[in-house]
């Protein structure tokens, strides 16, 4: 596999330029073509050059694979990487614009038993290029442009750990917010983690104000750790004084996420140690009715119950909310597409030996 150009920020790209001989012009050339979503062999730069960079970067590091558009108007890719391997993606409508959730990582190793990202383990970690291109090729895909863009908001809650991928999402974030690029502020950009802690706290210590959100699920350890092997590492507690220090840092509220899970964590008693550990923190719950993934055996609540829930923690003064369900019948949920391409694959492979 070859070098990722979208991987280089503005000064690299300069010097890039330089040391092959070029006007310095052609430099913003390739940053603007790059930002279009375009590929090395569209960008509007001298013949020598683009072969130059087509023989050590990567024509088109990203492309749409497939496209699956929801009842609801989600829209889902699956993205091909120039390697062979495949991750997905998730274009959201909201009144406030369209939100897109791209992937960090080739599968995760996290674990977690109600998602699909893990089932076949971490693959391999995404470039901060790959992770961008992402977004530049649905930008594109979706007739947006730099001034006007489709994409007007970031969540990194696809495939992947994002903070187990640190140095390549930190360089991601620097050119996604760059003005000279993209130039989507960090504060319309949601990370989400499994509670790695000692990443929570170098990404504090980052400067970018950016929307920790932490994938929380249970209020206690032995709970927590039945659905996330991570926490036999961090405890709720560690968690809970890294988002302070998060606060105390970026003054950003921090947001956690707690997927209702029958017979685990989604009774009155669950609601009510959560308001209890949540009381007058600067945070949000976004409670989620789980999405069910086939391989696994968790089940969601029913929406009473899930309504139930909000209002207990409502009458506690808990700052929270029902994520509304979003592209359920196209396998809206984390590597739930990702899972479906390798599986077919793999039985049409399967199925063509046989013949042979």
């Amino acid at each position: 596999m070859k070098e990722i150009l979208q991987d280089l920020n503005t000064e690299e790209i300069r010097e890039l330029v330089r040391n092959a001989g070029e006007k310095p012009f052609r430099a913003d050339q390739i940053r603007l073509g790059l930002m279009q979503g375009k590929r090395i062999s569209e960008l509007p730069v001298s013949p020598s050059l683009r072969a130059l960079l087509c023989e050590r970067f990567e024509d088109e590091p990203v492309r749409i694979l497939k496209k699956y558009v929801s009842a609801d108007g989600t829209q889902k890719y699956l993205f091909a990487l120039a390697d062979g391997n495949v991750v997905e993606g998730v274009l959201m409508a909201y009144k406030y614009g369209n939100t897109q959730c791209v992937s960090t990582q080739v599968g995760c190793r996290m674990g977690c038993k109600f998602c699909a990202s893990t089932l076949n383990g971490l693959i391999r970690n995404l470039t901060a290029g790959e992770i961008l291109s992402q977004i530049l090729v649905v930008n594109r895909e979706q007739g947006g442009t730099l001034k006007d863009r489709a994409v007007t908001n970031v969540v990194l809650m696809g495939s992947g750990e994002p903070l187990d991928n640190y140095d390549n999402v930190l360089r991601f974030l620097r050119n996604l917010t760059a003005e000279d690029g993209i130039c989507i502020s960090a504060r319309n950009v949601s990370l989400s983690t499994c509670g790695l802690v000692p990443a929570m706290y170098r990404l504090a210590d980052e400067g970018i104000p950016l929307n920790l959100t932490i994938s929380l699920h249970a209020t206690n350890d032995e709970d927590r750790a039945r659905v996330m092997p991570v926490a036999n590492a961090y405890s709720v507690a560690d968690i809970m004084k890294a988002c302070a220090y998060y606060f105390s840092k970026t003054g950003r509220r921090y947001i956690f996420e707690y997927s209702l899970i029958e017979g685990e964590n989604c009774d009155e008693a669950h609601a009510l140690a959560l308001a209890a550990l949540m009381k007058g923190k600067p945070c949000h719950v976004n409670l989620i009715r789980l999405n069910e993934v086939k391989e696994r055996t968790l089940r969601s609540v029913s929406e009473k119950q899930a309504y139930r829930f909000l209002g207990i923690l409502e009458k506690n003064g808990i700052s929270a909310t029902l994520r509304r369900q979003m592209g359920a019948d196209i396998g809206g949920a984390c590597g739930q597409l990702r899972a479906s391409y390798l599986s077919e694959n793999k039985e049409n492979q399967g199925g063509n030996q046989d013949e042979s």
